[in-house]
């Protein structure tokens, strides 16, 4: 019967891959035709931005190589953030929808997967705690860059480390505490609980404001663009001061002022593209 069974799943699952590759893939230009289309209320648009990105959930999913839970259900949920994507895609932002819609999509299947390896309910106390934790895993994630230790999010917040190893272990249930999800990838427990400081808008337009800031230093001048370097820390440089550069470059502390001055001119001409970046970072 279990062998029927997964003959039957692989079967719909084959099924469904020559399915959703008979809906064409779409151009960037189609995509923020289509996100108009969609804000104007057209679910039309939305369901032909959500065909054609199937394939990108399918991909996603293979990522969740887990032996008690359906490539199918995984692929369901996976799609139900595609659809949010679509939903909530914004083409003034100028991106790829791709890029976008991957974050939501594994938001989703993260949270499907959270919920079915749940087998055993925490008491309340260590369910509040457990939300904590995760809560200042995932920020130190975004300040970090890169997983952070039970020993930082102790010191985080200011609890024995044990207590942070005891309720982690509690929650794991069944899921050790690093599964492969494939061959070149590592998933952790933390990565299968909701991310509760989750937001694809914010670090969607980090991300532009980064590439939009680039790419106007990169109109600048060879010393200009170094002295700002210098001055605002930009691509991993440490603050310097006027002399510290005057001492670099050669010249006077006035002469690199003034080629400061001269530089944040021409940047102010671009002013217009950084706007909405800017705003964005500060709410």
């Amino acid at each position: 019967m279990q062998k029927k069974a997964l003959k039957s799943n692989d079967s719909m699952l084959d099924t469904y891959f020559k399915q959703i590759k008979g809906y064409p893939l779409l151009t960037f230009e189609e995509e923020l035709e289509l996100s108009k289309q969609i804000q104007e209320g057209n679910t039309e648009a939305l369901h032909k931005l959500v065909n054609s990105n199937l394939r990108l959930v399918a991909k996603i999913a293979g990522l969740y190589n887990l032996p008690d839970i359906p490539v199918l259900d995984i692929i369901q949920e996976g799609n139900m953030g595609l659809i949010h994507a679509a939903e909530k895609f914004d083409h003034k932002k100028n991106v790829r929808f791709c890029t976008y819609a991957s974050w939501w999509i594994r938001q989703f299947i993260s949270r499907f997967i959270s919920k079915k390896r749940r087998f055993v309910r925490l008491p309340q106390r260590k369910e509040d705690a457990l939300r904590k934790i995760q809560h200042v895993y995932h920020s130190l994630c975004q300040t970090l860059m890169h997983q952070p230790q039970n020993t930082d999010i102790a010191r985080e917040l200011g609890i024995p480390v044990q207590d942070v190893d005891f309720i982690v272990n509690m929650a794991a249930d069944s899921l050790p505490f690093e599964q492969t999800f494939s061959d070149d990838e590592t998933i952790s427990t933390m990565d299968v609980h909701e991310d509760y400081t989750y937001n694809p808008e914010r670090t969607l337009m980090k991300k532009i404001s980064r590439d939009d800031t680039m790419r106007i230093l990169g109109k600048l001048k060879d010393k200009e663009r170094r002295i700002l370097n210098y001055r605002y820390q930009l691509n991993g440089c440490e603050h310097h001061t006027l002399r510290e550069i005057g001492d670099k470059l050669d010249i006077s502390p006035e002469t690199v002022r003034q080629i400061e001055m001269r530089a944040l001119k021409k940047i102010r001409n671009h002013a217009n593209e950084l706007k909405e970046c800017v705003y964005v970072e500060a709410i």
